[in-house]
């Protein structure tokens, strides 16, 4: 932005103008922004547009968790939710329109893709979940924390997803500490050895398994880049960082990876990675091939890995009544990979 101003014949300090105007006031009229030239606004009118995402529609759950489904310039929409806490507000935010991989057990992989979001529609939800929340304006914005935790894989659209986590940490933008952001894979291997070079935010793996076999059948990519692989680039994210930790989020399935036997796996599996556990319970949606796990199974797991040393949570489910869980985001798109329609196929015809 400061090359962009240079261009115009302005002084560099405008960018950080600009930038405090639109990211901290939320203020996208170029006439209201009174310590630019009339000239520079004028100019600014005519030559740029400030975009965004438009809202179709706004859901409220009994626990306080909101999700709006934001509608893009192409037609598609994605979601975007925020989660109330008495301490911070957390919004999970999107990356892709769909998700290109096949999770098992998640809605959003059911649903197909169409392709990246830019950096530009990255970072609007940031921007909108203030406004709506009637943050601008207010020494403590409600959004304290961000996690790449919806739609989408984010290192498969790296180079948006990091210019959009360079906004969230800019001063003059969001201002947010890189340990306030967190971004969710399932175990693209490159990329995270390429998001510790470029911009070492939080890491959260989405795990699922403790071992390769099972892992292929939850997680596909693992095929790819295998549970052994992936470990190792974990310790590399965090090499030399003695206080830090990678998040690994495992979904509780009933009958499936919930036993006893798969904690303890899961134990000498993270036994040499600095670790915090976060036990998902389910979150169901139509067609779901899976049950979450009882309660009482998921404490004996939870229990099994704090006696081991881990860290270990059981993840609130939060936003259910309103399809705003983890898993559950679906969001409005053309499926250009047509998995939404093989799936619709499938459960008239379950035969192979």
């Amino acid at each position: 932005m400061e090359a962009f101003f240079t261009r115009q014949g302005e002084k560099a300090f405008r960018a950080s103008q600009l930038l405090k105007w639109i990211h901290q006031l939320g203020v996208t009229d170029y006439d209201a922004m009174t310590n630019l030239g009339k000239g520079l606004r004028a100019h600014l009118s005519e030559h740029t547009c400030i975009g965004l995402p438009r809202i179709m529609h706004a859901q409220h759950s009994n626990d306080g968790t909101r999700k709006w489904l934001l509608r893009l310039p192409d037609g598609n929409s994605v979601e975007t939710v925020f989660i109330p806490e008495a301490e911070r507000g957390t919004l999970c935010i999107s990356s892709q329109v769909g998700c290109s991989l096949n999770c098992s057990f998640c809605s959003t992989a059911r649903q197909g893709y169409n392709r990246n979001l830019s950096a530009g529609e990255i970072i609007s939800q940031l921007w909108i979940a203030n406004r709506e929340m009637s943050a601008f304006g207010q020494e403590q914005r409600v959004v304290t924390n961000v996690v790449l935790m919806g739609m989408g894989e984010p290192l498969l659209n790296f180079d948006n997803v990091v210019r959009a986590l360079r906004l969230m940490m800019e001063d003059h933008a969001y201002g947010l500490s890189k340990r306030r952001i967190t971004l969710s894979t399932a175990g693209l291997v490159p990329g995270i050895d390429r998001l510790r070079e470029e911009c070492d935010v939080s890491l959260a793996v989405s795990l699922h398994a403790p071992d390769d076999e099972l892992r292929d059948r939850l997680v596909p990519l693992n095929k790819k880049y295998p549970i052994r692989e992936l470990m190792a680039a974990c310790k590399r994210y965090v090499a030399g960082q003695p206080r830090r930790r990678i998040t690994f989020e495992y979904v509780m399935l009933a009958g499936v990876n919930d036993s006893p036997r798969h904690a303890y796996q899961l134990l000498r599996l993270l036994e040499r990675v600095p670790s915090k556990v976060n036990l998902i319970p389910f979150n169901g949606f139509a067609g779901a091939p899976y049950e979450t796990s009882n309660t009482s199974a998921i404490d004996v797991f939870r229990d099994i890995l704090i006696a081991g040393g881990i860290m270990t949570v059981t993840r609130k489910t939060r936003g259910d009544d309103i399809d705003a869980a983890c898993g559950q985001l679906v969001g409005r798109f053309r499926d250009r990979t047509r998995r939404s329609i093989r799936m619709q196929e499938m459960v008239r015809d379950p035969r192979p």
